[in-house]
């Protein structure tokens, strides 16, 4: 499966199937969520909702892959993600694109 945030693969010629997605709602555990507001007082990176979102990120690219593989695709081209707070320290993540057959 080829993977590509371009709507083109060089030198392979496309046959659009449709828009595939995959999506995640991720949110850390209270112990976890109370030292990054701690922190947040201070400044610098909040490590632990950084690992959350690259971890929601990895989980929805799986979803829209198997989504594409469901179709009988080859790649998925066009790959956006967006986010989104759905309440108090949970975020939706999901990604998103045109699933194509070579």
């Amino acid at each position: 499966m080829i993977l590509a945030n371009t709507d083109y693969i060089s030198g392979k010629k496309l046959e659009t199937l449709g828009l595939v997605k995959g999506s995640t709602i991720q949110s850390r555990n209270v112990g976890k969520d109370i030292f990054q507001a701690l922190k947040s007082l201070v400044g610098g990176e909040l490590t632990a909702y950084n690992e959350m979102m690259n971890e929601a990120r990895a989980l929805a690219t799986k979803r829209m892959v198997e989504e594409a593989e469901a179709l009988g695709a080859d790649g998925v081209v066009n790959i956006r993600y967006s986010s989104s707070a759905v309440m108090q320290n949970a975020a939706e993540v999901i990604a998103y694109g045109t699933v194509v057959r070579f």
